[in-house]
């Protein structure tokens, strides 16, 4: 659940539906897909959550990704140490993770 390095405002992006999410894993598109094809849009999210807990400026809701997940792929994709994975919005910009062991606290 990564976020950043950038947040931006609505009015900044422009409107979510003409934008596109992309994940790759090592340079390799994984998941690609136009916030227009969303389940749920944004607004019904934001009301859904609305009936059940008080939202404040700053909150982050998290709503799932495309498909191509590493379970539902043939063979699975799963990351391993090493892996870098860049995700991809349109008009924000990238956020990029490398995949490292677990850590002990």
């Amino acid at each position: 659940g990564a976020l950043g390095p950038w947040l931006m405002t609505p009015d900044e992006l422009g409107p979510l539906e003409q934008h596109r999410i992309t994940t790759r894993v090592n340079g390799e598109v994984v998941q690609d897909a136009g916030f227009d094809q969303m389940s749920f849009s944004v607004a019904d999210i934001i009301a859904y959550c609305s009936g059940f807990t008080t939202l404040s400026p700053g909150d982050v809701i998290l709503t799932g990704t495309p498909g191509g997940v590493g379970a539902k792929r043939t063979p699975p994709l799963w990351l391993r140490p090493g892996d870098v994975v860049d995700v991809t919005v349109t008009g924000l910009g990238v956020l990029t993770n490398p995949v490292t062991d677990d850590v002990a606290a």
